[in-house]
C-alpha cells in the first residue's frame, strides 16, 4: 500500500505541466502542437525562448524533489520517495489531465535522482553537460544519462535491488519517450541545440 500511495502521491504531483503552463502563460500558445510536440524544455526553449525554457526545466526538478521528499517524510523512507519520483516522472510523462500527452521526463528524472542519491545526480548532471557540449545533441545526452542510471543505481546501491529495477524502468521509459529521437540520430536529421524551430512546424 505504501508503493501504491508513494507512486499516486507521485504521478498527480508529475501531472502539474510545467512547459503547457509556462508556454500559455508566455507564448499563449500549446507547447504540444509546436516544434517537436513534445511538452519538455528542450521543445519550449526552441518555440518560446531560452528564459521560458530555464525555467520549465527548473519547475520540473523541482516538482520530481518535492515528490521524493513528501514521501521520504510521510512514510520515513527514501526507496517510498524513490517510488515516488518514478510517478512523478510518469506524471509528467503521460499527465491524465493533458489527454497523456507530456513531455519524456528528463529534468524530472535529474530531480529525482539528486534527491534520492545526490551522487547519481551530480555525475548524470555531468554526463549530459558533457555529451550535450561536445555533440549539441541534447537527445542524445539524455538517452546516455537513461541507460547510465541503472548501471549507477548497481554501483551505489549494489545491496538493494529494488533501487535498480526502478533504474531500469526509468531507463525504459525514457527511451520510449526518444524512440523518435533516437530514429533521427540514427538517420542524421536531428536538431541540435540551437536550432529555431518555425512555429507553424510540428514534427
Amino acid at each position: 500500500m505504501k508503493i501504491i500511495a508513494s507512486l499516486l502521491i507521485g504521478y498527480l504531483i508529475g501531472c502539474f505541466q510545467s512547459a503547457y503552463i509556462i508556454s500559455r502563460v508566455k507564448g499563449q500558445l500549446d507547447i504540444r502542437k509546436y516544434g517537436s510536440g513534445n511538452a519538455g524544455t528542450t521543445n519550449v526553449i526552441r518555440v518560446v525562448g531560452w528564459k521560458a525554457g530555464i525555467i520549465t526545466f527548473f519547475m520540473d526538478v523541482c516538482k520530481a524533489v518535492i515528490g521524493v521528499l513528501v514521501c521520504s517524510f510521510i512514510f520515513d523512507d527514501v526507496l517510498m520517495g524513490y517510488y515516488a519520483g518514478v510517478g512523478v516522472v510518469i506524471g509528467h510523462n503521460w499527465p491524465v489531465f493533458l489527454g497523456f500527452r507530456g513531455g519524456k521526463g528528463i529534468a524530472a528524472t535529474i530531480g529525482l535522482l539528486l534527491a534520492v542519491d545526490v551522487r547519481i545526480g551530480l555525475i548524470i548532471i555531468a554526463l549530459m553537460a558533457v555529451v550535450i557540449f561536445i555533440s549539441r545533441y541534447v537527445s542524445l545526452g539524455s538517452i546516455l544519462m537513461a541507460i547510465s542510471i541503472p548501471i549507477l543505481m548497481a554501483i551505489f546501491h549494489t545491496d538493494t535491488p529494488e533501487y535498480i529495477i526502478l533504474g531500469v524502468i526509468l531507463m525504459i521509459s525514457a527511451l520510449y519517450k526518444h524512440r523518435a529521437n533516437i530514429k533521427r540520430l540514427l538517420n542524421g536529421t536531428e536538431n541540435k541545440l540551437g536550432h529555431k524551430k518555425d512555429l507553424s512546424e510540428k514534427e
